[in-house]
């Protein structure tokens, strides 16, 4: 199966967020970082939102806070090696971190130890191999979108980094972040063998610490009960591309699709 998650949908405004988890809104601090409105068809490479929990640079010794941060969605390692000034050389897009594997592999381990964040969505895309083969014989893949049922947002576990050009102290650091994903439970194996981790909200102070370890055991496969309210549905194809973006991604694919209804679950 593809690698997931590749792509969500957030109608999150950042201001609105910081007001309801009494976090500071530091999207503004960045020009890159400017709120555009809902997104349908985030992307690897986009800007998204993040919540972490740190320590004022200027008073240190204060106890950290909640701050929503705009970030890069792909991981950039602190050892990467920058291409042009202030710019990282290209490589494989760090969307995704296994979360079983994260805290021992040279890309993620720093993060997991330091590092760890929120990344607010609303849902999130699959795609479902249906029926035969197309007239050129690519399969057909039809989309489905996983959410809570009743609207409310999902937070799933994410590491980030800062990236500087070393050769350029001057240039402003590039803040990225990856999703952590691990093995589907419940209804939803019945899309993906994977999923991304969600971060219930009795586990955040953990989770977001700065300053201790995260419990090994938040990094473990969830029960399936932690997702039994997420519901998944078949939407529109028009999400296949990401040039695509509204609203109406999340309307049912035209004629109801070749029977992917029969996936559809509460």
């Amino acid at each position: 199966m593809e690698l997931m998650c590749g792509r969500y949908a957030t109608t999150t405004n950042p201001a609105r967020l910081a007001a309801e988890l009494d976090a500071l809104d530091e999207t503004g601090d960045r020009p890159d970082s400017k709120y555009t409105g809902p997104n349908y068809n985030v992307a690897p490479t986009n800007q998204v939102l993040t919540v972490v929990e740190r320590h004022d640079r200027e008073q240190a010794d204060d106890d950290p806070r909640l701050r929503i941060r705009r970030m890069r969605w792909g991981l950039i390692p602190v050892w990467a090696k920058a291409g042009e000034p202030g710019v990282p050389a290209k490589g494989k897009p760090l969307f995704n971190a296994r979360a079983d594997k994260a805290a021992t592999t040279a890309s993620f381990r720093d993060a997991v130890k330091k590092r760890r964040c929120l990344v607010p969505m609303d849902g999130w895309y699959e795609w479902v191999v249906e029926g035969a083969p197309d007239a050129k014989g690519k399969a057909v893949k039809q989309p489905f979108y996983m959410a809570h049922a009743d609207g409310s947002p999902l937070y799933m576990a994410g590491l980030w980094s800062v990236w500087r050009d070393r050769d350029h102290p001057a240039l402003p650091p590039l803040l990225s972040c990856a999703i952590l994903t691990t093995d589907a439970v419940g209804d939803l194996t019945k899309i993906h063998d994977r999923m991304p981790l969600p971060m219930p909200r009795e586990h955040w102070a953990a989770w977001l610490d700065p300053d201790h370890p995260a419990p090994h055991e938040l990094l473990e496969t969830p029960a399936p009960q932690s997702v039994s309210d997420i519901v998944a549905r078949p939407v529109s194809p028009l999400v296949n591309s990401v040039r695509n973006n509204g609203p109406e991604l999340l309307t049912p694919p035209a004629g109801g699709g070749s029977g992917s209804d029969q996936l559809s679950f509460r």
